[in-house]
């Protein structure tokens, strides 16, 4: 007689009895301990166990010589690297095992890529996979270089990180020598801002400069000048370059004996002008102003103060006449001038009494005369 209680999924041999059990209901086979083996005699139940990458035991419930029975327990062990899916196995009544009992591979995360770098795997993820990391250029490796799958599902190493430790490049201007304008000691000096290459950040225009900014007149010599840039792990690259001022300088002149020079700029640089002048009684002789010019050269003649010569032996009107004019353009040529500072000394002293009234008188010998009273005098 058969008493169903539930549904049917196991078998147990209880007090002799065959007995199906499943949750809280079961079903009740017969009173014969035989029962099932006349019921199913020389039939196996459920499929053999065939285990990929393990081995199975099975113990059945009365050591039938079958291994895949009804009510039969198998255990499931996986070589090293797998993992069963479930460790012991029944053999149902539904001719099925209670799961499944696959050996499957051992499998860790998968690995985050490293920014700015990547790694290389033997095996994927599986167990005892070897990854070995590696940074793009310009990167250095920070931490752990390789990384084993293990059993316990974990990598043997964490993910490292890439630094930038490249600097960035720069290239600073070439310039060649400039030359001073003419009448100057200095020049503009033009260039283009260089900007910085960098591996990890590419273009970088952010640039520091030491020294005068382009466009600047920059004075007679050698400057020495340099750019810096950084990039965004402070990473930094320099350069330098140098900017050379030169003046073309013509030989340098000097006063005549008996007289004096004045030059403006430099004095000698391309573009100065000298001017001369003789001291009383002395006549210029030459160029009375040089210029120095783009060819390294004086314009004009040398420059010199030589007596003045007049004439005591006068023996006709003409030859009077030559002399008084001979003598008023010696007159006008050594007389001082307000840029000699001496006579401009002179000329305050002497001028220091103030003069309301000026007469004039004609003298026996045909002159002309200026007499001039002081205020307050009568």
């Amino acid at each position: 007689m058969l008493t169903v209680v539930g549904s049917l999924t196991d078998m147990r041999l209880v007090d002799s009895k065959w007995i199906a059990v499943h949750g809280s209901g079961q079903y009740a086979y017969g009173d014969d301990e035989d029962w099932y083996s006349r019921r199913y005699k020389g039939t196996p139940w459920c499929a053999p166990i065939k285990v990929k990458h393990g081995d199975v035991s099975c113990r059945t419930p009365r050591g039938e010589h079958y291994r895949n029975v009804m009510g039969t327990r198998c255990k499931i062990r996986c070589k090293q690297g797998y993992e069963a899916q479930s460790s012991e196995v029944v053999c149902m009544a539904s001719k099925h095992w209670s799961s499944n009992y696959a050996c499957r591979e051992i499998r860790c995360p998968k690995l985050n890529m490293p920014a700015n770098g990547g790694y290389k795997c033997s095996d994927g993820s599986y167990f005892n996979s070897r990854c070995e990391f590696f940074c793009s250029p310009g990167f250095s490796l920070k931490g752990q270089k390789t990384a084993t799958c293990q059993h316990s599902k974990v990598w043997s190493a964490g993910v490292p990180t890439c630094v930038d430790i490249d600097p960035p490049k720069i290239k600073c201007p070439n310039l060649k020598d400039k030359w001073a304008e003419p009448g100057k000691l200095t020049a503009r000096v033009t260039w283009d801002t260089p900007e910085g290459v960098d591996t990890a950040d590419g273009i970088l225009t952010d640039v520091i400069l030491k020294g005068k900014p382009s466009k600047s007149d920059f004075p007679e010599g050698l400057h020495k000048m340099s750019y810096t840039v950084f990039d965004r792990a402070g990473n930094k690259g320099s350069c330098r370059f140098t900017v050379r001022v030169r003046v073309r300088r013509c030989s340098p002149l000097f006063p005549p004996d008996n007289g004096y020079m004045k030059c403006d700029s430099d004095g000698d640089n391309y573009g100065a002008t000298c001017e001369f002048k003789c001291t009383g009684g002395y006549e210029l002789q030459g160029s009375a102003a040089r210029v120095c010019q783009y060819g390294l050269t004086w314009s004009g003649t040398d420059t010199t103060c030589t007596a003045m010569n007049i004439n005591v032996g006068v023996r006709t009107a003409a030859a009077l006449l030559d002399q008084f004019y001979e003598k008023r353009r010696l007159l006008i040529i050594s007389a001082p001038t307000a840029a000699n500072h001496n006579y401009r000394f002179q000329m305050t002293n002497l001028q220091l009494p103030k003069w309301d009234k000026a007469v004039r008188q004609i003298n026996g010998g045909g002159g002309v005369l200026m007499n001039r009273k002081c205020q307050g005098d009568e």
